[in-house]
């Protein structure tokens, strides 16, 4: 049973070494537990969307939510799905400071990065406009 998660946090460190040591975290422990993802980040914010299996997912969540890194980790989407759409990475990234602003204009209100204000099937939409205009870098 695949399923896909995506979350919004906010990060207690927002410097790049602390975003790349989640990111570094997220490619190392990620494949052993069939886990696969891309990860969102600016001003602050981090919007993440995990696929895998039910439970390896879950479990992830429930230490992404104890995790002192992150602090008001809101769920924002959860569905089961027939295939992934993020396989590709490992945890693939996005730093939102360097993507177009008219990208965010389409679905938010103004051109940052806020999955607080937004239902969490625009945060998913965003996730894959960001995918098919090829502003994923990553590793698999």
């Amino acid at each position: 049973m695949l399923v896909r998660l995506l979350y919004a946090s906010r990060a207690i460190d927002t410097s790049p070494d602390a975003i790349e040591a989640i990111l570094a975290q997220s490619r190392e422990h990620n494949p052993e537990c069939g886990i696969t993802g891309i990860l969102c980040y600016g001003g602050g914010i981090i919007l993440q969307a995990l696929e895998g299996g039910r439970m390896a997912v879950s479990e992830l969540y429930g230490h992404i939510q104890k995790d002192p890194r992150h602090k008001d980790v809101v769920l924002l989407n959860y569905e089961e799905i027939s295939e992934r759409r993020f396989g590709g990475w490992t945890m693939g990234q996005v730093n939102m400071s360097k993507i177009n602003a008219s990208i965010l204009l389409k679905y938010a209100e103004r051109p940052e990065l806020d999955p607080y204000s937004v239902s969490g099937k625009v945060s998913l939409a965003l996730l894959e406009e960001l995918m098919a205009t090829a502003c994923i870098i990553g590793r698999a």
